[in-house]
């Protein structure tokens, strides 16, 4: 009986205790920095895009996004991800490239789509990038080394031209840490798998770009801003070696081979 009371004490002195922690805790201080936080990502995000596409070209022809567009269709909708939110943006520029911005904003350069030797590649650099999405890694990433205030200050107009360009080129062309990229791989090759894609040639493909890497070191961002690829490409094959997923070997199709030849 003393010590069925004992335990009683303990158990009421313990909630007791996560109560006054709780009350301490500024509710409403805590949901308004979330929401401001909200709120300077989608500015942050649609002023990052707009510098963005002045000082780029636009690929605007249905020939070349409705391809894309499909592949990043297919992905959200088999992995229950709200594809009207995606904000897909391809680029002509030769540069081998794929990144997120804030306010779920999705950029692919022309040169990546190029560079990639079947659809199951590229497939998985889309996923990738909608990964960093989907897992908040990029407002993360820009708070953590920019500062929340910075940012702050870029959507009230008083923001540094210069920092502000500086902080996209630093998403656009520096990596994230490397347990994220690995988060961002297992995630792509899970969304890979759930939409019937072999998410091998995605390995691949970070492998194969390693090596070219050292030959066209200034082309070739995507991996050169991600760094350790082979090893990367190996954790995702050992993550999905005990995964059913379709297995036939990667092909060019006649549409992709069109993509490719349209996006040159």
């Amino acid at each position: 009986m003393k010590k069925i009371l004992i335990e009683l004490v303990l158990t009421v002195a313990m909630m007791a205790a996560v109560w006054f922690g709780l009350s301490q805790v500024d509710w409403m201080k805590l949901l308004k920095i979330e929401q401001t936080t909200q709120n300077t990502e989608e500015k942050i995000g649609d002023l990052f895009w707009k510098i963005l596409k002045s000082s780029e070209t636009e690929i605007s022809s249905d020939s070349i996004v409705a391809p894309v567009d499909s592949m990043l269709t297919r992905i959200c909708t088999t992995n229950t991800i709200d594809r009207k939110k995606v904000k897909l943006h391809l680029l002509r520029k030769d540069e081998i490239n794929a990144f997120a911005l804030p306010n779920n904003h999705l950029v692919i350069y022309s040169g990546l789509i190029a560079a990639c030797e079947n659809e199951a590649e590229l497939y998985g650099v889309i996923g990738h990038e909608l990964a960093h999405i989907e897992k908040n890694h990029v407002m993360n990433k820009l708070i953590k080394e920019v500062g929340l205030s910075v940012l702050i200050s870029m959507t009230t107009g008083n923001g540094n031209a210069d920092v502000i360009k500086e902080a996209i080129k630093h998403l656009s062309s520096t990596a994230y840490d490397r347990s994220l990229e690995t988060e961002a791989d297992l995630a792509a090759a899970d969304y890979l798998i759930k939409a019937g894609i072999d998410p091998e040639p995605f390995a691949n493909f970070l492998y194969r770009l390693a090596d070219e890497t050292k030959h066209l070191p200034s082309q070739i961002y995507w991996i050169s801003t991600h760094p350790e690829s082979k090893e990367r490409a190996g954790e995702i094959i050992k993550h999905i070696q005990d995964k059913s997923f379709p297995k036939a070997e990667a092909k060019d199709s006649l549409r992709f081979e069109g993509l490719k030849e349209r996006v040159k």
